[in-house]
């Protein structure tokens, strides 16, 4: 069965005050048209999670110009002003964590776990308001699972049933979410029929792919 779908499917799939995870380190590795289709639902009051809030005119940072996110969650925010800029002025909540932490929780919220234990942090402000436990004669901070509604991956090769296969550092956050949300959305460089990827290279099965959309050329 194909899961490559329209445009037009996903019209009705992003509400207001979901959770959504999106792929990507700066822009790379996220998929731009599903962007584009989350800025034409008008989804607002959203809460994102990914590595970075991208650029103002790329990415994670479409969503924060165009006024419909209202908290992310991310390791650094740094190369958009737009984010800063909210942020200062109380209109945008940022939730800082550091880049391995991050993925980590997310790791944790798909593989089930209630949470992991890190050092990262602690003695700083990040341990504000969170459990520490001490293994061993050592401090470690328990940073609780993050999942989400909704995870956008961009795939480089995906077969119509949602193996995929990513390119270089596309790579980054992608699997990750696809496994940490209740719906998978993936964006497909080149989509190819069922069977054909070589089993070794799938790096996200496609057991988890609700749909997907083909990049146009």
């Amino acid at each position: 069965m194909s899961k490559v779908v329209s445009l037009e499917t996903l019209k009705n799939l992003f509400k207001d005050d979901m959770t959504i995870m999106i792929g990507g380190f700066l822009g790379c590795g996220t998929g731009e048209i599903l962007i584009d289709s989350l800025i034409e639902s008008g989804a607002k009051n959203l809460t994102i999670i990914g590595n970075d809030t991208s650029f103002v005119d790329k990415g994670i940072g479409r969503l924060i110009v165009n006024n419909q996110v209202k908290k992310v969650i991310a390791s650094h925010i740094g190369t958009n002003a737009e984010t800063g800029r909210l942020m200062n002025e109380g209109k945008l909540e940022v939730e800082l964590s550091p880049q391995g932490t991050l993925i980590e929780r997310v790791r944790a919220g798909g593989f089930g776990l209630g949470g992991i234990l890190t050092p990262t942090g602690v003695g700083t402000l990040v341990e504000e308001n969170k459990e520490k436990i001490t293994v061993n004669d050592k401090e470690y901070l328990l940073e609780l699972p993050l999942r989400a509604d909704i995870a956008l991956v961009k795939g480089s090769l995906v077969d119509t049933f949602g193996n995929t296969v990513y390119k270089g550092t596309t790579k980054n956050f992608n699997p990750m979410i696809a496994m940490a949300s209740d719906l998978v959305i993936v964006e497909a460089e080149e989509v190819v029929e069922a069977g054909s990827l070589d089993k070794e290279m799938i790096m996200t099965p496609g057991v988890v792919v609700d749909y997907i959309i083909k990049e146009a050329k």
